[in-house]
């Protein structure tokens, strides 16, 4: 009993000395290199890749890709279609950022690290049955506690924010989340969404850059090149993903076959009222004219039953009065 303290700090040396040794080993096998922190707001990692997925994928090479967040680029809105390597590129980026500031090598070229105060983050869609919130009250609470505690020394990184409403709800609501961050946290963040619209908020936001995962075409085959890009995507490849499940060929035929029509009707609509119009953040606005509202005329039966009507003391009259005096008023308007 008298040696507990000797033991536990033992103890806490050996664990030191484990995780220490650990790293050192794991930095050497994977090829790690030295992190360089800084003070200022600049972020900037080179040929990163996530410690954890490089390992794990088999017969191929893992794609590494750069991030930039500094003073002129703070915000990112990434699209691209699923399976592409959205979410593994913004966890790869908070993983290197937390693998540095707990003095560890990490998975890159080189890192330039600006010192984080907090992680924030919004991925993946579970509902919670305990407390009874939905899927999207999980969603909506975990932004909120974003948006209440994050500063500008944050990483924040958000997962297609939205997706668990209808659409218009969705978009509006992932829209203004990102324009409040970008005017008043300031946080480093990434945005990963198929709401293809926010990428017309490059023209609003100062701060605000598209990047997307790049994506080749060629024989009606799409392959998923993992390529971070500049730019914004138009095309989620869902009906491709969906083939790529396992989906019978039949409800795929038919998806493009009704994607097809959707996408005739919406450059219809673009054509005729313009494509600035349909922009949800354009300067323009549909203007429309308000229907005549035209009063049918009344016969002059109709309107003597009206004065009628307007001359009736209704306080004054019994049930048997009013009886009577709807009858007669029927048979006027019968006559």
């Amino acid at each position: 009993v008298g040696e507990i303290k000797l033991l536990q700090k033992l103890a806490y040396g050996l664990a030191y000395v484990d995780v220490i040794a650990s790293l050192a080993d794991i930095a050497t096998k994977n090829n790690y290199v030295c992190p360089k922190i800084v003070d200022g707001y600049d972020l900037e990692i080179i040929n990163g890749r996530h410690p954890i997925v490089e390992r794990l994928i088999v017969g191929e090479d893992y794609i590494s890709n750069d991030l930039t967040l500094d003073k002129e680029t703070k915000l990112i809105v990434l699209t691209g279609p699923n399976m592409a390597g959205k979410s593994t590129y913004m966890k790869q980026a908070a993983l290197i950022i937390l693998m540095a500031q707990m003095g560890s090598y990490v998975p890159a070229t080189s890192a330039t690290i600006g010192i984080v105060d907090k992680i924030f983050t919004r991925v993946g869609a579970s509902d919670d049955l305990v407390s009874g919130q939905s899927t999207f009250m999980v969603e909506m609470s975990e932004v909120a506690n974003i948006v209440n505690n994050a500063t500008d020394r944050s990483f924040v990184i958000l997962d297609e924010v939205g997706r668990g409403t209808s659409t218009f709800d969705g978009l509006s609501l992932a829209s203004a989340i990102t324009e409040y961050i970008h005017d008043n946290l300031h946080s480093k963040t990434i945005f990963a969404t198929h709401y293809h619209e926010l990428t017309e908020l490059e023209n609003k936001l100062k701060y605000l850059s598209n990047y997307r995962i790049e994506v080749s075409e060629a024989n009606d085959e799409v392959v998923f090149l993992r390529e971070i890009v500049r730019g914004g995507a138009d095309k989620s490849y869902g009906i491709e993903v969906a083939r790529l499940a396992g989906l019978p060929s039949e409800i795929l035929v038919k998806a493009k076959q009704l994607l097809q029509k959707l996408e005739t009707k919406k450059a219809l609509i673009e054509e005729k009222i313009g494509s600035e119009q349909m922009s949800l953040f354009g300067g323009s606005h549909i203007k429309i004219a308000k229907p005549e509202i035209i009063e049918p005329q009344m016969t002059i039966g109709e309107k003597k039953i009206l004065d009628e009507i307007a001359k009736l003391e209704v306080n004054n009259l019994t049930p048997l009065d009013a009886m009577m005096k709807l009858n007669e008023l029927k048979q006027l308007l019968n006559n």
